[in-house]
């Protein structure tokens, strides 16, 4: 990649330095041609058919500058030589125009110039020669002074750039073999002091990404260890209930029936119940987690029909406790992911209408305050104390002396397709500082 700059720029120099002595080359042609009426001019007369020449200034400057390297003749309009140099006789030219060439004489390459020219003696022609013809020695030069230079230049500068680079690479190769040589549960952040000026932002950006997936990772330990903490009791609920069973029908084997008292089969609803629930949120919880969320496209959602569909699935629920259950909805649509925010307003309404006392009152809302969408669910029943507020947020979390069954996580699951919103969930006390209402404000 260095490299052929280099050799286009030596290419290039060596055009520019042609293109100059083009420019000397027609300079001299000029000069030349202005020496041809000072030459003629410089014929006063004829000895025995020969011209007398009184050579003007600039002709006999030009002369004595260029020793052996400048040479004129006078011919006749025959071509015959009457006074100079023989070798430059030949045919003169046809008209008046004058005619410019190169020709070769002893070695060299000569400029030659010649013109009809009238003279005291009549029309002859003029002929002006110059052996030092820049054009002539263009390749000479670029060759000596250039070409080669930078040949020179470019073989130093691929080694050089070979050394450097493998040099500078050399920090780099370090770090991926350190890396390389890490076990798949080794996150820890790499010394970015003990690290090359040149490679430290890579290595910012990877304890960066070695913090998110080590975050991540321990996020899932801890998933998993709570979620097996709660599964254990009523699982180990249900295989002692079972086992009794089972007991008491090994005591009877003759039997093929037996009878079950019906508290146990409520117990055993109870348990069946919590254990289907704590399955169907865990893996609400596992879908809605917020890193695994950021990727996935948003839509508009229209709350209202939301809200309506909500309070429709738990009316049942509601009304079995007779539970006031309402709506207070403006239409108000919203970027976000449907199935989270069902998920999420679902949470919010059953934990309200579990944990109010029966003949209560829960409503759900939507619309604007301002400019900005919310989502909110209100109760009137016996609600939180504001230092536990915070905490009702957390996973498997749940206030002393709550009665009713639960897991501690219906809220939790809330938190979290809030913060996949850009959002927190907000907790205060419910109307006339009784109940609770959590509401969900949506970003601008």
């Amino acid at each position: 990649m260095l490299i052929a700059p280099l050799v286009l720029l030596a290419v290039a120099n060596a055009w520019l330095e042609f293109r100059s002595a083009d420019n000397v080359a027609t300079q001299q042609d000029q000069r030349l041609l202005a020496l041809l009426p000072l030459l003629a001019d410089s014929v006063i007369g004829s000895n025995d058919e020969q011209p007398l020449l009184m050579l003007a200034p600039p002709v006999e400057e030009f002369l004595k500058e260029r020793p052996g390297s400048a040479a004129y003749a006078i011919l006749d309009l025959d071509g015959k030589t009457l006074l100079g140099e023989s070798w430059l006789a030949g045919l003169p030219p046809p008209n008046s125009e004058p005619e410019v060439h190169s020709e070769e004489h002893e070695g060299a390459t000569w400029r030659i110039v010649r013109q009809r020219q009238p003279t005291v003696l009549g029309d002859v022609v003029i002929a002006v020669a110059d052996g030092s013809d820049p054009r002539q020695q263009w390749v000479r030069s670029i060759v000596l002074r250039v070409l080669l230079p930078n040949l020179v230049l470019i073989a130093a500068a691929a080694f050089a750039v070979g050394w450097a680079v493998r040099r500078a690479l050399r920090p780099l190769l370090a770090l991926k073999e350190a890396v390389e040589r890490r076990s798949p549960r080794d996150l820890s952040a790499i010394d970015e002091g003990a690290s090359p000026e040149e490679v430290r932002p890579l290595v910012e950006s990877l304890n960066r990404l070695f913090g998110l997936v080590n975050a991540q990772a321990e996020s899932q330990r801890r998933f998993v260890a709570d979620a097996a903490h709660q599964l254990r009791t009523p699982i180990a609920g249900l295989q002692a209930q079972v086992e009794a069973w089972a007991q008491a029908a090994s005591a009877r084997p003759v039997q093929d029936t037996l009878a079950l008292p019906t508290d146990q089969v409520y117990r055993l609803r109870s348990a069946t119940r919590r254990t289907s629930q704590l399955a169907n949120q865990l893996l609400a919880l596992s879908r809605a987690d917020a890193r695994a969320m950021q990727s996935q496209p948003q839509l508009r959602v229209d709350l209202k029909a939301l809200a309506e569909d909500t309070l429709e699935s738990h009316l049942d629920a509601a009304t079995a406790r007779h539970i006031d259950l309402g709506l207070d909805a403006e239409p108000v649509q919203v970027m976000g992911h449907e199935w989270l925010l069902r998920e999420l307003l679902s949470n919010l309404v059953d934990n309200a209408v579990k944990y109010s006392h029966e003949g209560g009152c829960v409503t759900i809302r939507c619309g604007r305050r301002g400019s900005q969408a919310f989502l909110e669910v209100e109760d009137d029943g016996p609600g939180v104390a504001a230092a536990e507020r915070p905490r009702i947020l957390e996973r498997f979390y749940r206030v002393q002396g709550t009665l009713g069954e639960g897991n501690g996580l219906g809220l939790a699951i809330a938190e979290e397709i809030a913060r996949v919103h850009h959002s927190h969930l907000q907790l205060q006390a419910g109307a006339a500082a009784r109940g609770l209402k959590v509401t969900l404000p949506f970003p601008e």
